[in-house]
């Protein structure tokens, strides 16, 4: 064994986890008591143990126990990431002070003088809560430095999982949705509750019985977009449509939208008859018209699919992304689909084995194709994945960031600016480097990068 004790081992990560003594004894099902002995070296764990704490942890019994030295050292050969160069790290939204510290699921684009306009939901207090607000962060220096939060929906409802698209003079189209208020009364009631804690539960508690006293119209939920004419000062009225997806539409060659999503809230179908979706407007995002479905394929009924993504290519074809759930050997993973009639009909779902999602596609001005997403297996991590052939193959992935605290991250999305590189924006808890611990809450990061050449 190294010289590395088991002491230090708890204490280091169950910091690096943002838990406190107390916290990492309820998820062992012991005192905090016994937690404070161990990290003061009054006794051991019982050995029996040791598994559950190096799970708490997300890392090996070996690593607690001193013989490895990080968990990367437990990833397989074939698993060690490729990294591509990387410009510049740093935060898009990061709060540290107050009771509404969570933010997650961003997008970003970027207008035609460079603007960065990034759209998150923040304001939370945690990944399932009531209150989260649609907030836009605007950088114009390549992501150096970025406004504080300008709120564009603050509904009574939780505004959760903004996408954005610029589509020039000015014009830019947000999308997020709600959930039904009876979701959050039934559903997932007894959980929002229950991983409240001390200082968030009186909040929490009030705005779920304040749900009971709203009228149906403000409680219903739903999936939403709102549109600008001058570069996001100003909105329109909220427009209501049958499917969300996190990053939103994307817009073809013609200058119509084309918005690839799922069904979600539709009242005359249960959750498992929902399906994929694409949708096109003519108008800027004001009307929107069902195009076509893109069918899940029969023999994958126990698998869950969510959050598709899509692109246009040169040649016209509609390429798109579709995160999986549940594939067997594979947690989260994606399918690609194509469209040759403009979202009309679709092929036939083919897996990409890639281990991550959901997608985000974005076209290079080299040609290449970028998909972007989130690994929430160990090795923790923001990925991408890179097309120079349209989407027939892919290369490996690509780690832009590995310094992750757990699997709640990714949503990556990603937009080139004017010299070529690429800025990706995604979600996480932030590792505070004086206190060599991560944040307790997730923040809105991002990753500065150069387009790996073509090999």
């Amino acid at each position: 064994m190294t010289s590395i004790k088991i002491n230090e081992q708890i204490a280091f990560y169950r910091k690096q986890r943002g838990l406190t003594q107390d916290d990492l004894a309820k998820e062992l099902g012991v005192s905090n008591q016994a937690v404070s002995k161990w990290e003061s070296a009054q006794c051991y764990p019982d050995i029996q143990l040791l598994p559950a704490i190096a799970k708490c942890f997300n890392i090996s019994v070996d690593v607690l126990l001193g013989y490895k030295n990080t968990a990367a050292d437990d990833v397989p050969r074939e698993e060690q990431f490729m990294k591509p160069e990387i410009i510049a790290e740093g935060a898009v939204a990061r709060m540290k002070d107050g009771l509404f510290l969570y933010s997650g699921w961003p997008s970003v684009c970027c207008d035609e003088e460079g603007t960065l306009y990034a759209v998150a939901s923040s304001f939370r207090t945690r990944h399932i809560c009531p209150f989260g607000k649609s907030a836009m962060y605007i950088s114009r220096n390549n992501g150096k430095t970025w406004t504080p939060p300008i709120v564009i929906n603050d509904t009574f409802l939780d505004d959760r999982d903004v996408g954005i698209l610029y589509t020039g003079n000015g014009h830019m189209v947000i999308t997020w949705f709600a959930h039904p208020t009876e979701n959050y009364l039934g559903r997932y009631y007894d959980a929002i509750l229950d991983g409240a804690g001390a200082l968030y539960r009186a909040p929490i508690s009030g705005m779920l019985e304040m749900y009971k006293n709203l009228p149906k119209d403000v409680t219903a939920g739903g999936n939403f977009i709102r549109v600008s004419e001058d570069y996001g000062v100003t909105w329109s009225d909220t427009v209501q449509i049958p499917i969300s997806s996190p990053h939103g539409p994307t817009q073809l060659r013609d200058g119509s939208l084309l918005f690839f999503g799922k069904e979600q809230f539709v009242k005359s179908k249960s959750e498992e008859d929902e399906e994929v979706c694409a949708y096109v407007s003519y108008d800027g995002g004001y009307s929107w018209k069902k195009k076509g479905v893109s069918k899940k394929p029969d023999d994958l009924n126990n698998i869950c699919f969510s959050e598709p993504n899509a692109l246009e290519l040169p040649d016209g074809t509609i390429l798109g992304m579709i995160r999986a759930d549940g594939v067997p050997g594979k947690p989260m993973t994606m399918y690609m689909t194509k469209s040759t009639d403009g979202g009309e009909t679709w092929t036939p779902w083919e897996c990409t084995d890639i281990n991550g999602a959901p997608p985000h596609l974005m076209r290079h001005s080299s040609g290449a194709i970028v998909c972007s997403f989130g690994r929430r297996e160990q090795p923790f991590g923001e990925q991408v994945v890179i097309s120079y052939d349209n989407g027939a193959t892919w290369s490996q992935p690509y780690m832009l960031h590995d310094q992750c605290a757990s699997s709640d991250l990714g949503y990556t999305c990603s937009t080139e600016l004017k010299d070529g590189s690429i800025l990706s924006v995604y979600y996480q808890r932030a590792f505070d480097e004086q206190k060599h611990a991560f944040d307790a809450k997730t923040s809105i990061l991002y990753t500065r990068w150069c387009l790996p050449k073509q090999e």
